[in-house]
């Protein structure tokens, strides 16, 4: 069934109170999903927030298979009661915290079902005896993208990337402890890391692929934001760079950096290729909107493999693999990026380097 796009919600320049409207007639044909629903952005905002800051967490059970797969930046949870069980354990840890959304980028149907790529900034005090240890009464602000796959009201695939490592320095913690401490548990339960020596960026001795692949596009405009991500990651050709973004264009990445202007977009993505030398960047997914500010945006789900062979955040190069899952959110308006939102682990990053170090030393 056609659908109006122009007519589903979006989230920017709304205040909650009209993300979930009251009495709003449904825009969006919606089989299978329960009434309150109007389209497909109000059910990913308007269940996020019952299951999480109306507490009523026992929403998962009508809201997710029951072997729903949901893969995240530490590890990956296999079944519903795991993801009820982690809800009330965050929710016990971080009781104030709240997950405001920023927006959401989607596409599908009713029939072949819907992908939503929901980006929030989550709010809190470390208030509670937890996972990090003594409260420390201090604030935090942290950038999570979920993305998830969605029929007939039940989410049944979900990727969540949330950035771990920056909460853990706003309230002053030591984040190799607690990756060390993390790593050393995931080692004691049999977990290890699997290093593939070859990630097939380059075949043998052959230069990197001239044509991006672009079998996950559906749009000219996603062809086309395929392709400028393989020249500057896997053909290595950062000047593009200067060509794709807008002169006064802004990026928020890990930590809640926020960088602005073409020449720092240029450092920080030479910075992170640059800590693995090796890595070969693939695009998983990639969905758009048209946005209400003017243009598109984009939403990229994505994986970086290699290996840590270069200097950077993470230390002296150690020579580990490492895999990177993340999603990037952009706004492209007249030819131009004029925002891009970065979301990747770098906490999940210092996790392997420490696993890989016990598994070889054991």
């Amino acid at each position: 069934m056609a659908v109006d796009n122009g007519r589903v919600l979006q989230v920017e320049r709304r205040d909650f109170t009209q993300l979930v409207p009251e009495n709003r007639a449904r825009v969006q044909s919606m089989r299978g999903f329960d009434d309150c629903y109007t389209d497909i952005v109000d059910y990913i905002i308007r269940c996020t927030h019952r299951i999480w800051d109306e507490r009523d967490v026992g929403l998962i059970y009508t809201h997710y298979t029951h072997n729903c797969v949901a893969y995240t930046t530490l590890g990956t949870m296999y079944d519903r009661e795991t993801h009820i069980r982690d809800t009330i354990q965050r929710l016990a840890e971080f009781p104030d915290r709240r997950g405001m959304a920023q927006q959401v980028i989607w596409n599908g149907d009713d029939v072949n079902g819907f992908y939503t790529s929901h980006m929030t900034h989550g709010l809190g005090r470390h208030t509670e005896f937890g996972s990090w240890g003594k409260p420390t009464g201090r604030t935090f602000c942290t950038r999570t993208v979920a993305d998830c796959m969605i029929l007939e009201n039940r989410i049944y695939k979900e990727w969540i990337v949330r950035d771990n490592m920056g909460p853990l320095v706003q309230v002053g913690l030591d984040p190799h402890v607690f990756a060390q401490a993390l790593a050393q548990r995931k080692f004691d339960s049999g977990e290890t890391v699997l290093d593939l020596s070859e990630n097939r960026r380059l075949l043998g001795q052959y230069p990197p692929e001239s044509a991006a692949d672009l079998s996950i596009a559906h749009t000219e405009g996603e062809a086309e934001l395929l392709r400028w991500l393989h020249r500057i990651y896997n053909q290595r050709m950062f000047g593009t760079i200067s060509d794709i973004y807008a002169a006064n264009c802004q990026w928020h990445g890990p930590l809640m950096r926020e960088l602005y202007g073409v020449a720092a977009v240029l450092q920080q993505t030479i910075k992170l290729v640059a800590m693995i030398p090796d890595a070969a960047f693939v695009p998983q997914h990639i969905c758009s909107v048209d946005s209400e500010e003017g243009g598109v945006k984009y939403a990229v789900r994505w994986l970086i493999d290699g290996h840590h062979l270069g200097y950077g955040s993470l230390g002296v190069p150690t020579g580990h693999h490492l895999s990177v899952m993340g999603v990037t959110h952009f706004h492209v308006r007249d030819g131009k990026i004029i925002d891009e939102w970065a979301v990747y682990d770098e906490f999940s990053m210092l996790v392997q380097l420490k696993l890989a170090a016990i598994q070889a030393a054991a």
